[in-house]
């Protein structure tokens, strides 16, 4: 994910997305990469999962106030719904994006 394509794939995505924003000099950050990843394998279809390298996009380090690390934000219909921060497990995750879905799974009806 970059600062170029952010707009389309987070804020215009019809479904809940969870951004993860981390740095390479981020020793948390690399940490959570593999759970990051199976959430994304997991949650395919019902929810996005996207990485931000926020060195290398300055526009969202700057626009989201990205200031402490791992960061992941949740967005829902564009908005930013929910801001974690630090390291946090899968179940966690999950559970904080399965919130969403569920919203979103009830308002389709």
């Amino acid at each position: 994910m970059t600062d170029a394509n952010f707009q389309r794939e987070v804020i215009e995505s019809e479904l809940p997305v969870l951004v993860d924003m981390w740095a390479p000099w981020c020793q948390p950050c690399i940490a959570m990469k593999p759970t990051i990843r199976e959430l994304a394998a997991e949650l395919s279809g019902e929810a996005k999962v996207a990485e931000v390298n926020i060195e290398e996009n300055p526009f969202i380090k700057e626009k989201y106030n990205i200031d402490k690390y791992p960061m992941l934000l949740i967005f829902v219909d564009g908005k930013e719904a929910e801001r974690l921060v630090g390291l946090k497990s899968k179940k966690y995750l999950n559970d904080a994006l399965q919130v969403y879905i569920r919203d979103q799974t009830r308002a389709e009806r």
